[in-house]
């Protein structure tokens, strides 16, 4: 079975997130994929693209450093503020251009700068069959 496409609307998941988030996909590249935008490997800003995986718990994340000292170092998770330098790691070959970056398919991961690995969780894309 191929891989689908990722699309807007897409749900992915962090390792340290306590929450899934949703990938917006800015429909500068003009490709559609079930009448949403197509997302590519550099869909990859924060905030921009990669919303918020609701509270971070990863002990690399200065917020999450500062609040469990804070809690005299009781571990205390912080909101979530993805940190993505790089775009998305290709899961498979890369053989689809949309503009000038390569199409993302459901296998691509993304690192965060905080230690987290993000997935796609479920592609956004949806298959109807018309008999």
């Amino acid at each position: 079975m191929a891989n689908l496409q990722v699309c807007a609307g897409a749900t992915l998941q962090c390792s340290f997130g306590a929450a899934p988030s949703v990938l917006n996909v800015l429909p500068t590249n003009r490709t559609m994929v079930g009448g949403v935008p197509a997302a590519t490997l550099v869909d990859s800003i924060p905030i921009v693209n990669i919303t918020p995986f609701a509270m971070c718990q990863s002990t690399a994340n200065p917020t999450v450093i500062a609040a469990t000292a804070a809690a005299l170092g009781v571990f205390t998770p912080m909101p979530c503020v993805p940190v993505t330098p790089a775009p998305w790691i290709p899961g498979g070959a890369p053989t689809v251009l949309m503009g000038v970056a390569p199409a993302l398919d459901a296998q691509g991961t993304l690192i965060c700068a905080w230690g987290g690995v993000i997935k796609v969780a479920q592609p956004g894309q949806v298959t109807t069959f018309v008999p």
